[in-house]
C-alpha cells in the first residue's frame, strides 16, 4: 500500500502519515527514496526481543539490491541469537535535513527522512557471501577503500558476523518545507523560516603509528559524503 501527499506543502502538512512500501513495480518512486536514504546514512538502529525485553543497538550497514547487511559484533547478544536461527528484526534510519522554526512553539519541528524495517534477519554463513558482504560495508564508509584495505584472514572471516534483512516491509516517513504557520500567526514579528542540516567532515587524522611520508589520498583529503559518496579506486 502506498500513499502518496499530492503536493510539497502536503508532505509538510500531513508529516503524521507514513508511505509503506512494499516493493514492486508500482512503488518505483518510493523505493528510490527508500535506497537513497539507505545509502546517506553511516549507522542505522537495530532492535530485537531478547528473553522478554526489548534492545536497541546502533549497527553498520550496507543496502546490496533488495536486502540490508548488518555488521554487528561477535560476541554480541545479537549474534548469539542469529546464530541459533532466524531472528525478527525491526530496524530504524533517520536523517535529519532542516530544523523548521514557525512563530507558534507548538509548530517548531524538523524535516526529516525516516525509515522502518521490519522482517527475519538470518545469519550469512558461507564465506564467499560473507567477504563480500565485507567489502559492501567497507564501500559504504568510503567508495574504492576495499581496494586499499588488507582482506581477512579465513580466522578473521570465520568471526565476522554478518546479518541479513530482506527489504520486503519497509515504511518510509519524511517531511519537508517551511513552517506551517496558522493564517492569525502571520502577523507576528517572529522570524519563521528553516536551517538547513548537512554533514560536515574534517581533515583525515593520520594513525599515530603510520609512516611520516604516507600521505593522505586526495579523495579522502577531500572527502564529501552524499547519498552515492564518491571514493578512490
Amino acid at each position: 500500500m502506498t500513499t502518496e501527499p499530492n503536493s510539497a506543502n502536503e508532505v509538510a502538512a500531513e508529516d503524521q502519515l507514513p508511505t509503506y512500501t512494499r516493493r514492486s513495480d508500482q512503488t518505483r518512486y518510493d523505493a528510490q527514496a527508500i535506497n537513497s536514504a539507505l545509502d546517506e546514512a553511516f549507522l542505522c538502529h537495530t532492535a530485537y526481543i531478547d528473553s522478554g525485553d526489548p534492545i536497541v543497538v546502533p549497527t553498520l550497514h550496507a543496502r546490496v539490491g533488495e536486502e540490508l547487511l548488518l555488521r554487528v559484533g561477535p560476541e554480541s547478544r545479537l549474534a548469539e541469537l542469529a546464530a541459533s536461527g532466524d531472528v525478527a528484526l525491526c530496524v530504524t534510519v533517520t536523517l535529519l535535513d532542516g530544523l523548521v522554526l514557525a512563530r507558534a512553539k507548538v509548530d517548531n519541528t524538523v524535516n526529516y527522512r525516516a525509515i522502518v524495517i521490519r522482517g527475519t534477519g538470518s545469519l550469512v554463513k558461507d564465506p564467499q557471501a560473507k567477504l563480500a558482504g565485507l567489502d559492501s560495508i567497507v564501500e559504504h564508509l568510503v567508495a574504492g577503500r576495499s581496494n586499499h584495505s588488507r582482506p581477512p584472514t579465513p580466522e578473521e572471516l570465520a568471526t565476522f558476523v554478518l546479518i541479513s534483512l530482506p527489504l520486503d516491509d519497509v515504511a518510509l516517513k519524511s517531511r519537508t518545507g517551511p513552517p506551517q504557520d496558522a493564517e492569525g500567526d502571520l502577523a507576528l514579528h517572529h522570524w519563521a523560516g528553516v536551517i538547513s542540516v548537512r554533514n560536515a567532515y574534517g581533515p583525515p587524522f593520520p594513525a599515530p603509528d603510520l609512516p611520516y611520508d604516507r600521505q593522505v589520498p586526495a579523495q579522502l583529503a577531500n572527502y564529501n559524503r552524499s547519498a552515492k559518496p564518491q571514493g578512490y579506486r
